[in-house]
């Protein structure tokens, strides 16, 4: 549902002279099959080891009881993500300028809630004028 809300999003910030992309730690192969999956109009990059998500402070290691929930869902984040860490970034939005400039960010420390795509357009709105 996020993807799709992503989706829709993308035109809107296209619209208003954003570049919109999305960063995964997921390996490039799992980041390109589901962009052609859903169909995407924006690009995921991969972020292996969840590195830049470390640099902003956003990265998180799942407890070993949620790595058996993930497992028992089929979800397997060694073999996505190209490594053994168990580290997701915690789900963030942020609007950088082009002087690379923070000018909005959305992060919650929930990371099953997701930024609303509609908040951050409206940030971005207001940032354009």
């Amino acid at each position: 549902m996020e993807l799709d809300a992503l989706k829709k999003a993308a035109g809107e910030f296209k619209a208003l002279g954003a570049t919109f992309i999305a960063i995964s730690p997921q390996l490039q192969t799992y980041n390109r099959e589901l962009r052609e999956k859903k169909k995407l109009t924006f690009e995921i990059l991969s972020d292996p080891g969840n590195q830049l998500a470390q640099l902003y402070g956003l990265k998180f290691q799942l407890p070993e009881d949620l790595r058996e929930v993930y497992l028992k869902l089929d979800i397997d984040l060694p073999k996505y993500n190209g490594d053994d860490s168990w580290t997701l970034p915690l789900p963030t939005s942020l609007i950088i300028d082009q002087n690379g400039i923070i000018q909005h960010g959305a992060i919650n420390a929930d990371y099953t809630v997701r930024p609303d795509p509609e908040e951050t357009l409206a940030a971005l709105k207001k940032i354009v004028g």
